[in-house]
């Protein structure tokens, strides 16, 4: 009885997880030290970085405040929803596909 051993080359098609940039929006009610705030502890953005972030956020109407997974994506927004309405502030966070 002849054996035939066929090799099968599995190819694992990893692609790199969909990014998400999370952005701030401005309105005229949350104060320029909230979103700073928000950024240095959410966003883990240097004094620096965050000051940037928020005037670009100030005079663009929106900025990125940093790129994730859709799952880190999420959690973000959420935290900033939560601390925000905690806070009394109506700040916007969103979530778009890079």
């Amino acid at each position: 009885m002849v054996r035939i051993e066929e090799e099968v080359d599995t190819l694992l098609a990893l692609d790199e997880p969909t990014q998400y940039k999370v952005l701030l929006h401005n309105d005229d009610y949350t104060t320029m030290e909230f979103v700073i705030d928000i950024l240095m502890n959410v966003f883990h953005k240097s004094l620096e970085e965050s000051e940037i972030i928020m005037l670009e956020i100030h005079k663009s109407g929106k900025g990125v405040c940093g790129i994730f997974t859709y799952e880190i994506a999420e959690t973000k927004v959420h935290q900033v929803k939560e601390i925000a309405k905690s806070s009394g502030f109506p700040l916007l966070a969103t979530m778009e596909e890079v």
